[in-house]
């Protein structure tokens, strides 16, 4: 299975593989799968809110990164036991309006998500890509 190949709690670009293959891993695996694609974001507030919109985060998301870790965090650890997740960031922006510290400091947030989840023996992992 895909996912073993994978170690769990970690954030990595997507290489070789491919959002649908990640998708049915997740699936067979009974995790949960979120995907958002930021092909159309342009700044962070743009990402946040794409990210917002693809996950379902609640009408009263914070649309900051504080309010991002305790979406994936805090708020999902409330709903009770969880199986696993398997995210994928896909086509992050690389550009000026969205540069190489905004990127940093928004996979910081997944980074801390997933050490959040393995303190807690639930795998998370994360793949992103840039455009």
């Amino acid at each position: 299975m895909l996912l073993q190949t994978v170690r769990p709690n970690i954030v990595q670009a997507i290489r070789a593989y491919r959002v649908e293959d990640l998708m049915q891993a997740a699936q067979g695996a009974g995790q949960h799968f979120l995907y958002a694609s930021l092909a159309d974001a342009e700044t962070k507030q743009d990402v946040l809110e794409q990210i917002a919109q693809s996950f379902l985060f609640p009408a009263h998301f914070g649309k900051n990164l504080d309010a991002l870790y305790d979406c994936m965090t805090d708020l999902v650890h409330k709903s009770g036991s969880q199986p696993g997740f398997v995210v994928v960031l896909d086509q992050l922006p690389d550009h000026a309006r969205f540069d190489r510290e905004a990127r940093e400091q928004l996979l910081d947030v997944f980074r801390d998500a997933a050490d959040f989840w393995g303190e807690r023996k639930i795998p998370f992992r994360c793949f992103y890509s840039f455009r």
